[in-house]
């Protein structure tokens, strides 16, 4: 969206346009009330004050109506201008460059394969391109009590997607997976396929799927490896200024052990950097390892920080 400074400068510019002989005929009280909307930046309200003095001044119409015809030329060339300038500086960004994101840390309330307290810490980064999209996060969940390692979770994922369209498009994704408690080593997965964008303003809604293939390494020893579908959506729902309400979900099915996760969360912003999260997350494994109960639940509250 174009800046309230690049609007003034557009409708200065149309204005300075405007034959001077032409520009005098305007009464001067219009032409103050036309030059304070300018000074504002705001492009609705410059539009209502050229439409009153329309309204006012019917035989000043034509000089009026050329004012506005030049400021909506002289906005779309700003606003071409900005984009311009902005693709530009995304193509020749480097390697480590134009990359956004969030930290958490906090703290969580178990059940299930293990009842206690602890640590969690969580990374998230997003470099948008002009045709790509590149997503890293990496979370660890950690406890010990007494000397004793009682809960010990760890992911890393990268994803990188390729917009087809301004809605459409292609995915692939590589994930690493430990958990002790749910009794394997190293679960490694990988997925290409394709996502929607099916809504985008207001509640926004993003959807994929795809084929995907999954290695798990099991504490007792063995591994297994399988063939799968991937489906994953995310929800996100902003319910006023500072409160926004999350819900994502995503399923790996394959024959034998299958595994539905669902992250619930509520966010709100405490200023524009930090904000605070409560979570609710259900992973649910149709067939567990040996000594590992099919359902795990993890309650969290983290505050976040957003760069």
């Amino acid at each position: 969206m174009i800046s309230a400074k690049l609007k003034t400068a557009a409708l200065a510019a149309c204005l300075a346009a405007v034959p001077t002989a032409a520009q005098a005929e305007l009464p001067e009280p219009v032409r103050a009330m036309i030059d304070a909307a300018i000074e504002t930046g705001d492009e609705a309200k410059v539009r209502t004050v050229i439409d009153l003095a329309r309204a006012t001044n019917p035989d000043d119409a034509d000089e009026l109506v050329q004012i506005l015809a030049d400021f909506e030329q002289e906005l779309d060339r700003q606003e071409r201008l900005a984009k311009a300038v902005e693709d530009e500086n995304i193509r020749s960004a480097g390697l480590l460059e134009n990359w956004s994101g969030k930290g958490e840390l906090g703290a969580f309330m178990s059940s299930g394969n293990a009842d206690n307290t602890g640590v969690t810490a969580s990374l998230g980064l997003t470099k948008e391109g002009i045709n790509w999209r590149h997503k890293l996060r990496g979370r660890a969940d950690y406890q010990r009590t007494e000397g004793v390692t009682t809960r010990e979770q760890f992911l890393a994922a990268y994803e990188v997607n390729y917009k087809i369209s301004d809605r459409l498009f292609a995915y692939a994704l590589g994930q690493y997976e430990r958990d002790r408690f749910q009794g394997f080593g190293a679960r490694y997965s990988a997925s290409g396929g394709l996502g929607y964008d099916v809504l985008t303003q207001g509640p926004t809604l993003s959807v994929k799927a795809g084929p995907a293939w999954r290695r798990t390494e099991l504490i007792g020893g063995g591994s297994t490896s399988n063939l799968a579908g991937l489906a994953a959506a995310d929800f996100d729902w902003a319910l006023s200024d500072t409160i926004t309400f999350t819900q994502d979900a995503n399923a790996l099915i394959q024959s034998g052990s299958s595994t539905y996760v669902s992250d619930t969360g509520l966010q709100a912003s405490i200023s524009d950097a930090l904000s605070v999260r409560l979570s609710y997350t259900v992973e649910h494994d149709t067939d567990p390892p040996a000594g590992a109960v099919k359902t795990d639940t993890l309650s969290r509250i983290t505050v976040i920080y957003g760069f």
